[in-house]
């Protein structure tokens, strides 16, 4: 009999892959330059040519037997060391190659993070608005996701509700800065805030609560917005990263968990991590990309084009009347829908050939998200198709 937990899933399907699916169905009867798809958060700029670079010259120079051999359960050596130098350098940690763990990307490292620090039955608390796979990320744990309502004057976070809401079976709190979906960055007076309050809440409890904190947008960012690195602020911090952003690698899955040295059982967890790769399969990212990477932990792609497409994006919708708080980073914006029901909204638009992905299971009812990784002319072509959309179905908005 298959398992009725993931047959339940097949009916739940993500919002936002459906809405792909159909932008590209759609584009195979119109041409997908018709199509104003901004569902899904693919990046659009060539990976860093550094990469390519790295990869090559490993797949031409370097021993096959030590590069296509398998990883040590807990990844490579080397590439942690790497990973550990440059947060130390870039922030002003004091990470060592036992700290980091390398995985199949920030969901991988979101995965082992919430298993590592929770057990089935615990609480893990999250902030709306909020990436929905986190949903069955902590699911799948055996723990229980609980959603801090939205502060929607500016997306920081709803300290009222959160005070409120950190009992004592909260074992993690995860956040997501620069956020998906509403591209805000949380502000250093928040993430100080924050740690003031669960370091509060340890000591009330008398056990660890700890800060799983997603980081794969922590590269793009715009207007000079400081992005505070929040294993600074609290020592019970695990930092969850992807290359997929910074480098346009989203295939390559790679990415991994940074463990703060001050954090309880700092030594340990990333042998925990190995062993929860045993019973989840999960068995090390690719040893190549592993090694590539490791050369070009600060490189970047040329990330320009995302600030370039919010100003656009932004100009345009504050000048159709949208209530919309200004990404400071990520490529996703997420205005107020003109109507209540943003699936109806999003609905209505669909008919205009523009796929915008409602807000629902985002955890905030009435906004859209737009997610503005495509090419810059497409974003100005939306434009005019966006003004018509509106003026034609909310005239007297």
């Amino acid at each position: 009999m298959v398992n009725e937990q993931y047959k339940g899933m097949l009916s739940g399907k993500s919002i936002i892959r459906e809405l792909s699916e159909y932008a590209t169905r759609r584009g195979e009867e119109i041409g997908y330059d018709n199509v104003f798809d901004f569902s899904l958060g693919n990046p659009s700029v060539p990976c860093a040519t550094s990469y390519t670079e790295a990869i090559v010259k490993l797949h031409q120079n370097m021993d096959p037997m030590s590069l296509h051999g398998y990883s040590p359960s807990t990844t490579i050596p080397s590439v942690r060391q790497a990973v550990a130098d440059s947060l130390n350098r870039r922030f002003d940690m004091n990470y060592g190659m036992e700290h980091i763990f390398m995985t199949t990307g920030a969901a991988g490292a979101l995965s082992h993070a919430l298993r590592a620090v929770t057990k089935p039955g615990d609480e893990v608390l999250t902030f709306a608005p909020f990436f929905p796979e986190y949903g069955p990320y902590v699911t799948g744990t055996g723990a229980k996701l609980t959603v801090v309502p939205a502060n929607t004057e500016d997306f920081q976070i709803n300290f009222t509700a959160f005070e409120e809401m950190l009992t004592e079976n909260v074992m993690a709190v995860l956040i997501n800065t620069p956020n998906n979906p509403s591209g805000v960055v949380y502000s250093r007076e928040t993430i100080e805030r924050l740690a003031q309050v669960m370091a509060d809440k340890q000591r009330e409890y008398g056990h660890d609560i700890f800060l799983i904190s997603d980081e794969p947008y922590r590269e793009i960012l715009f207007d000079g917005v400081e992005c505070p690195y929040p294993s600074k602020f609290y020592d019970n911090t695990l930092s969850c990263y992807s290359f997929s952003k910074s480098l346009s690698l989203p295939g390559e899955r790679i990415g991994y968990v940074a463990v703060n040295p001050a954090c309880t059982d700092a030594d340990i967890l990333v042998p925990i991590m190995a062993q929860i790769s045993r019973g989840t399969g999960h068995n090390c990212p690719s040893s190549s990309v592993q090694l590539a990477v490791a050369k070009v932990l600060e490189d970047t792609s040329d990330l320009s084009v995302y600030e370039t497409n919010m100003n656009i994006l932004y100009d345009a919708l504050v000048d159709l009347g949208f209530e919309v708080v200004r990404p400071g980073g990520t490529f996703y914006i997420f205005p107020k829908a003109l109507e209540e029901d943003a699936n109806a909204f999003c609905m209505k638009a669909k008919a205009y050939d523009l796929i915008l992905v409602p807000s629902d299971n985002f955890g905030v009812p009435g906004y859209f998200r737009m997610a503005y990784c495509i090419d810059t002319e497409k974003v100005k072509r939306a434009i005019p198709v966006l003004r018509e959309f509106v003026e034609k179905e909310y005239p007297n908005r």
